[in-house]
């Protein structure tokens, strides 16, 4: 589904990827760990093609649509939370049903400065879990997250996921194992 082919990726004199492989088939739960600056990040930019390796090769099947959660919730902040999580197309009665299970349903109108930072987090897991996808990205997707709404989060993500391919970043093992993940260490 993704392969990713002795990848160097380097950020002008820094390098962050060297000769690293990593190969993604449907159902893999993948989970990337390592230090801050062991290329985590970079390696899902590079996935989703926002930045091009240095060498070597990604390969993709055609038309993958992914889901994504970055490490900032990107909100836009002149659109309600339900209008934040359709404006990909995402129908209303899935989003609203997913804030709910996510306890915020009653901020479906509300703009994104009305939220706190746990909430702003889960309206962005909404967002990525409401729209059509082939394969979730999710990177620190817990932050600002409470153990109970981390719990919660992480059941609604397994719940929607099914059998499609996860791809996380996070510094938690526990929260690797909440959502079934197998470890890619990164050194």
């Amino acid at each position: 589904m993704i392969k990713l082919n002795n990848i160097g990726f380097s950020y002008e004199k820094t390098e962050v990827l060297k000769d690293f492989s990593l190969q993604i088939s449907k159902k893999d739960r993948i989970c990337l760990f390592g230090e801050s600056g062991s290329g985590k990040t970079t390696i899902l930019r590079l996935i989703l093609g926002l930045e091009t390796p240095l060498k070597g090769e990604i390969q993709k099947a055609e038309n993958l649509k992914p889901a994504v959660v970055f490490q900032e919730d990107r909100l836009i902040p002149f659109k309600s939370v339900l209008e934040n999580i359709t404006l990909f197309g995402a129908d209303e009665e899935t989003a609203l049903l997913y804030l709910e299970r996510l306890g915020l349903k009653d901020y479906a109108n509300k703009m994104p400065s009305d939220l706190s930072g746990g909430m702003s987090r889960r309206v962005a897991l909404v967002r990525a879990l409401s729209n059509q996808f082939d394969y979730l990205v999710l990177d620190e997707p817990f932050t600002g997250l409470d153990q109970e709404n981390i719990d919660t989060a992480a059941n609604l993500i397994n719940e929607v996921l099914g059998e499609k391919p996860l791809i996380l970043v996070t510094h938690s093992k526990a929260e690797a194992e909440l959502l079934n993940c197998t470890f890619e260490e990164l050194v």
